[in-house]
């Protein structure tokens, strides 16, 4: 933290009240690491540490407790205890077996398909990849070196697992991957440790989702669960989506509850994405595309979908260009129409 940072932070004591406690967590967990203490039955991992705070301080760290985005980095939050109480924890077993399966409904996956589990942590979904009549070939990702070791050494899943920040892009080939998968891993995306421009959610969002639409082939799917802090951190991982190229839509289990889980539907190539959930059980299609003000009633017409217009053309070209193609410039010829001569 640099100078004119400690001095804003003096000047706002919610500022300096959160990053105390951000460092008491911090420096709690790295204790208790080289202690190697298993946490108590009943605590949250990694957040084991009784002092006298304000009221306000309390229901900071209550909030906290439930987001630890907002506490440290996964690669630190998720240390080997903090791991290990995670992936044995027989809720978040129940838990995340409910939300695997539900994203697994909506990819409707064909037998034996290669797929992307996003955030993989100890491999509690791909074991059930791995689990299904048809087992499917998976590859997980993960930034907390903990985590993949419970996955591989103490759990030996059968999936590849690779240490690395989705934030920075997935450096995968173009079309490797039938499907992705992701439970409770992109909101971490959203929080940003440093100052710098490149390290904003924003710029983090973007290169997580136009590496993904590359990574998958053409009409893959993607379904990824995550925890939105509010709407405006909903829509901002949703626009992220549309912009890469993603046909995107938000289905919503339990909504209006504590308990809601929200699932990203992802698809390459756009398009209309509602024919995924119609016809589920228990499912209404609310479009927010219909019925906005100030629609006359008349439908636009979408030159990108008229074949040999020029913003068809383009739209084209920026789709091979995602998928590391070279193409030519635009032109002033570009979608021209061509006179008819005798």
């Amino acid at each position: 933290m640099d100078a004119s940072q400690t001095e804003n932070n003096a000047s706002d004591p919610a500022a300096l009240s959160s990053f105390k406690l951000r460092r008491e967590a911090k420096n709690t967990i790295e204790a208790l690491s080289e202690k190697d203490i298993d946490s108590p039955k009943g605590s949250y991992p990694g957040l084991i540490f009784q002092l006298p705070r304000s009221h306000a301080a309390q229901s900071e760290a209550s909030h906290n407790m439930s987001r630890p985005e907002e506490i440290l980095p996964p690669d630190l939050y998720y240390n080997d205890n903090a791991s290990r109480s995670y992936t044995t924890s027989s809720r978040i077993q129940h838990v995340q077996s409910q939300m695997t399966h539900r994203a697994l409904e909506l990819l409707s996956l064909e037998p034996s398909s290669f797929v992307l589990d996003i955030g993989c942590g100890s491999g509690l979904s791909g074991e059930i990849l791995s689990g299904e009549e048809t087992p499917h070939a998976w590859v997980g990702v993960d930034i907390s070196s903990s985590m993949l070791a419970v996955a591989k050494l103490t759990r030996d899943v059968e999936g590849d697992l690779i240490l690395g920040d989705i934030g920075q892009g997935l450096a995968f080939r173009p079309g490797s991957f039938d499907a992705a998968i992701s439970i409770s891993a992109i909101q971490w995306l959203c929080t940003a440790e440093s100052g710098h421009e490149n390290d904003s959610p924003e710029r983090r969002l973007k290169r997580f989702f136009n590496s993904l639409y590359v990574a998958l082939r053409r009409g893959g799917k993607a379904v990824l669960q995550f925890y939105p802090r509010d709407r405006a951190q909903r829509e901002m991982i949703c626009n992220a989506a549309i912009k890469a190229g993603f046909g995107a839509g938000v289905l919503e289990d339990d909504g209006g509850t504590k308990n809601a889980k929200v699932y990203l539907v992802c698809t390459v190539g756009g398009g209309d994405i509602t024919g995924v959930v119609s016809g589920m059980d228990g499912v209404d299609i609310d479009d927010s595309r219909k019925g906005r003000k100030g629609d006359s009633g008349s439908k636009r017409v979408d030159t990108s979908k008229i074949k040999g217009s020029k913003a068809y053309i383009s739209r084209k070209k920026d789709q091979m260009e995602r998928k590391g193609k070279i193409v030519k410039a635009n032109s002033k010829y570009t979608g021209r129409k061509r006179r008819i001569k005798f």
